[in-house]
């Protein structure tokens, strides 16, 4: 995907999960989502965030103690005190728009959308299909290495291969499934073991119940 393509895909993936937040009934709003230990409204609120300019960035990582993720879960549990309501016009607002957070190349924003919308909508039992060309650009930044991921470190000797794209990566145990669900296994989520087959199934079970 180009660069334009890319940002034509967040747009898209923006649009639909304003209106799913638009559907979400208030019980669905305080469900646990995939990222452990975040609510449905956690997840949303962390999404709103992806203008967050240099100033309010450097201020949220100074009151984390230069802790990244504890950053990024802080200024999302301060954003989830706003009323539900007010997050699919702010996701509205960002569509047209190629504003990012610092340090980040546009396909950081690709991946957020594409798996918290995931995150979002599979405990929710919410049908939310994922592009399968998006999908893997998305899966080719993760993997290798791809902070705070480091797919490729966790998944050795797993061979992985989509079953609806020509994304492959890794070299033992075939995995295989949609590309959606690889891109979720590649980002830690172990919802994605249900969708996916093969010999190295029962191993990646194993090995992320550890």
């Amino acid at each position: 995907m180009n660069r334009d393509e890319v940002w034509e895909t967040i747009d898209d993936q923006r649009r639909s999960l304003a209106d799913l937040f638009d559907d979400l009934a208030d019980h669905e709003w305080e469900a646990p989502s995939l990222c452990a230990a975040w609510r449905v409204r956690d997840v949303a609120a962390h999404l709103t965030l992806a203008h967050t300019g240099m100033g309010p960035a450097v201020l949220g990582l100074l009151r984390a103690r230069g802790n990244v993720n504890r950053m990024i879960r802080d200024t999302a549990l301060r954003q989830a005190e706003l009323p539900v309501d007010s997050y699919a016009p702010m996701l509205r607002e960002m569509v047209g728009s190629r504003a990012k957070a610092p340090g980040v190349t546009e396909m950081e924003p690709l991946i957020d959308v594409l798996v918290h919308g995931q995150d979002i909508a599979i405990p929710l039992s919410r049908t939310r299909p994922m592009p399968p060309e998006a999908a893997a650009a998305a899966a080719s930044r993760v993997w290798p290495k791809l902070w705070p991921f480091r797919a490729e470190r966790r998944l050795h000797g797993m061979k992985l291969v989509a079953t609806d794209h020509s994304w492959t990566a890794g070299e033992g145990l075939l995995v295989e499934g949609p590309i959606s669900a690889v891109l979720l296994l590649l980002t830690g989520r172990r919802a994605a073991l249900t969708m996916l087959a093969g010999p190295g199934v029962p191993k990646l079970e194993a090995r992320l119940a550890a």
